[in-house]
């Protein structure tokens, strides 16, 4: 068998080992913890580097993770935003344990289970409390908008507007919001937002007004059944609003939640950013008058 057949049986043998992974990770109820974002990569690379490759470890390495990629959203079941999220992370591990075993001319396999073994911490992450980083995050968006504070509130009183372009990286996979019900206005009403579109089946975001004043209304999550609660668990919406001059005031939307995506360093700024934008997006379409 010449070196460029056994290397592709190698990498299908590698996307085999990660989708097999996968599912006793899924099984074992630990999908959204390093176990799969680190472990996986991981694995992959030490299948490939272990066997006779057709190049270099690194050459090889990404093209394994090339294929897991290309067929995950079939073979593994992921939906497109987690793919476009998680890719990167997958290739910079395989990257770190192609480079490591390229370099070490001698004791390859030694080097190989060294890099293997300093992965495992890392993979752990969110496996355990112990093991896991502050997961409280809060995101503060602020604009000044051209409306008094007294149409600032009666906009927040009224209901959002929906269909509003989102933002491109909104767009990519995220649920978004199509109904939106409201018992009243008063602290201890409710409200309901139904989301759909993007991956996952359609879910609903029911939140509780705690407070509502002349310049601060908030919210507290009481369930999420939508695909966002996969990724993150809300906690707190908060708007505050005062005049900058007599025709424009300043409106600050606070999103808290808890982040359950790890590994937090690489997890943690892709859901800022959404979260940020979410709020932004929260500005134009339910605290702006028309």
């Amino acid at each position: 068998m010449d070196k460029s057949k056994a290397g592709w049986i190698l990498v299908i043998a590698a996307a085999a080992a990660a989708g097999i992974s996968y599912r006793l990770i899924v099984l074992n109820r630990l999908e959204q913890t390093s176990l799969l974002f680190i472990g996986i990569p991981a694995i992959i690379a030490l299948i490939c580097v272990l066997t006779p490759k057709p190049a270099s470890a690194t050459g090889t390495i990404l093209k394994a993770v090339t294929l897991f990629i290309g067929i995950a959203g079939t073979f593994l079941g992921e939906g497109t935003i987690c793919l476009l999220m998680a890719s990167p992370l997958f290739y910079i591990i395989g990257v770190i344990i192609g480079v490591a075993i390229d370099h070490a001319k001698k004791n390859s396999t030694m080097v190989t289970c060294l890099v293997f073994l300093a992965m495992v911490p890392m993979s752990s992450e969110g496996v355990h409390p112990r093991t896991s980083f502050n997961r409280e995050e809060a995101i503060t968006a602020e604009q000044v908008i051209p409306a008094t504070p007294d149409q600032v509130r009666a906009a927040l009183n009224a209901p959002p507007q929906l269909g509003n372009k989102l933002p491109f990286y909104l767009r990519l996979g995220f649920p978004h919001p199509l109904a939106f019900n409201r018992t009243g206005s008063s602290v201890g009403d409710k409200e309901t937002i139904h989301f759909g579109g993007g991956e996952g089946k359609p879910g609903d975001l029911s939140l509780e007004i705690t407070e509502f004043s002349d310049h601060q209304l908030r919210f507290r999550a009481l369930s999420d059944t939508s695909h966002v609660a996969h990724w993150l668990k809300w906690e707190e919406s908060t708007v505050l609003w005062s005049p900058v001059d007599a025709t424009h005031t300043r409106v600050q939307w606070t999103l808290r939640y808890r982040r359950l995506l790890d590994p937090a360093l690489y997890f943690g700024p892709w859901e800022r950013y959404a979260v940020r934008l979410t709020a932004r997006q929260l500005i134009q379409d339910a605290a702006t008058p028309r």
